[in-house]
């Protein structure tokens, strides 16, 4: 019964561990400037579903994804502002709004390798899209 109880013990503590590692992790990215919540759909599911939460950094010209609940300090994703083109923009369907904010906005986009849709509040999509604007041409 000790042992049990020992484990269940060990277990809460490795469980609070990992979460405060979690937290930790999002407040050190959150000081960071530039810092906005994004959800990205990484896969076409049925019902809506294939959306994961995150936040994303705004470094140059590059956006940096990154997993809301992981304990990666890599970020998930990377586009090039100079590549990503925005293809267009919807609400969220009635599927969709259980998983990402009814009042957010879809933005289908689309870089040299793939396409992507990225859900955000309507105060980001404003900052987004003048991020992208404000790309610098290539130069050749």
């Amino acid at each position: 019964m000790r042992s049990l109880l020992e484990a269940i013990a060990i277990g809460l503590v490795v469980l609070l561990a990992l979460l405060a590692g979690l937290f930790v992790r999002r407040e050190l990215f959150a000081r960071g400037h530039g810092t906005v919540e994004l959800y990205l759909r990484l896969r076409q599911a049925a019902g809506g579903r294939g959306w994961a939460p995150g936040f994303a950094q705004f470094r140059g010209d590059e956006l940096r994804w990154y997993r809301m609940f992981s304990l990666s300090p890599r970020p998930r994703r990377r586009y090039d502002r100079r590549e990503l083109k925005v293809l267009g923009r919807r609400a969220p369907t009635a599927d969709e709004a259980v998983l990402v904010p009814a009042d957010w906005i879809v933005l289908h986009c689309a870089d040299s390798r793939t396409e992507v849709e990225i859900a955000m509040p309507m105060h980001t999509v404003t900052g987004f899209l003048s991020w992208l604007e404000a790309a610098a041409p290539y130069s050749m």
